[in-house]
């Protein structure tokens, strides 16, 4: 089956948040919102199939695990990443950044210190301060148009109050595919220092056609890897469904994973809904010829980004992702004096309405986070609009 994502599809009237914010964010609504991490194509046909078969049913009443839940995401998990954890370390989850605060509070105590890489996806800055905790940063570095771990700098930042290391695999906004080698010597350090390291693995499935390498799950790199180490996984983000808030934690250590269990049952933090567990069901049975098509499109989109910026706006420097819809544009060369300004450039001249690169944190100043999930039409238009906008502030500076 074809699959289309090239027709644009109205989103007013769904209260997304991409829309609905855009006031509060941009001060207008009047902006092309590429910014919130979903897409603009239609939900894959066989998730909104099985939503709309269980709706025949007159009754929405509590609802559990079905027994092919957990099977599923195991067999998908071991498919398409070359790992194969018991299916008594998988459990559900109901969102990866509620369960990133919920290994927080499990794993540390306030005072504790945890370390994140910026710049880095922001909710790890509130898991880590709205908890108590005390933030260190690891700051990634880059070299030739990627980034890479410091790990001298993490061997240097670690003290004795160090608890965790929230690892973003692969990493977003920069689309890195971490290696396993890159994976294995960051085991290495956190093994020294005795560090569990919470991984955050929502674009596992993003992994792009033109990456060099496949995703690497962080547990599975090493025994000690395995044992000290809590992994977070979703279908939400690569199957466009994250209104239904459906992941799924992989704890090898029975230890850790008694913790992090009992912490869920006291608080009662660990059920779904019906609909989450279904959507996963028939993603992990039937979305895999959808998935594939998506990540050609998106791939493709990508293309059309880097090669008509360095066409018609050389300023602007992509970082060319190995996975996600998501694009790093360094944006220094604008010669904006701070990113507040750039950012309301975008907005005013534009009409495009991006992340602003310095709630990634440290590194984010000058840059800017562009979604390209979207039909090549409206992508088109933005950047023409902003080919336009560019050459006007280019005059006005000449003259």
């Amino acid at each position: 089956m074809k699959y289309d994502f090239d027709t644009p599809i109205d989103r007013s009237g769904t209260d997304a948040i991409k829309l609905k914010r855009c006031p509060e964010i941009f001060g207008t609504e009047a902006v092309t919102p590429l910014w919130v991490a979903d897409m603009d194509f239609a939900t894959a046909p066989c998730i909104r199939d099985a939503i709309r078969r269980r709706l025949e049913h007159p009754i929405l009443g509590y609802t559990t695990l079905s027994d092919d839940f957990l099977a599923l995401t195991q067999d998908w998990i071991r498919s398409h990443h070359a790992w194969e954890p018991a299916i008594e370390s998988i459990g559900f989850i109901p969102g990866i950044v509620p369960a990133l605060s919920f290994a927080v509070q499990c794993f540390s105590q306030q005072g504790d210190q945890v370390i994140i890489q910026a710049p880095v996806y922001y909710p790890f800055f509130n898991v880590v301060r709205n908890n108590h905790r005390n933030l260190v940063l690891n700051p990634l570095k880059q070299e030739e148009g990627r980034f890479k771990m410091d790990l001298h700098h993490l061997e240097n930042a670690i003290t004795e109050r160090s608890r965790l290391l929230i690892l973003c695999n692969p990493h977003n906004p920069g689309g890195r595919v971490w290696t396993r080698e890159e994976l294995l010597a960051l085991a290495d350090v956190c093994h020294r220092h005795n560090l569990i390291v919470v991984s955050d693995e929502i674009h596992a499935d993003m992994v792009l056609p033109s990456s060099p390498h496949p995703h690497t799950p962080f547990a599975s790199v090493s025994d000690w890897a395995a044992q000290h180490s809590v992994s977070f996984m979703a279908p939400s983000k690569v199957f466009n469904m994250p209104g239904l808030i459906s992941s799924c934690y992989i704890i090898p250590n029975p230890a850790l994973r008694r913790r992090f269990t009992s912490f869920l049952e006291a608080s009662e933090l660990g059920n779904g809904n019906l609909f989450a567990y279904i959507a996963t069901e028939a993603a992990y049975r039937e979305g895999e010829e959808w998935r594939c098509q998506m990540l050609d499109y998106v791939q493709e989109n990508i293309h059309f980004v880097i090669d008509f910026l360095a066409r018609e706006i050389p300023e602007i420097i992509p970082m060319n992702p190995e996975a996600s819809f998501l694009i790093w544009l360094d944006c220094r060369n604008l010669g904006f004096s701070n990113t507040e300004e750039l950012f309301c450039f975008f907005i005013q001249k534009a009409g495009l309405g991006l992340n602003l690169g310095t709630i990634f944190g440290q590194g984010g100043e000058h840059h800017l986070r562009l979604n390209v999930a979207s039909p090549r039409s409206i992508l088109k238009e933005a950047m023409e609009r902003l080919a336009q906008a560019v050459s006007t502030r280019r005059e006005g500076l000449a003259g």
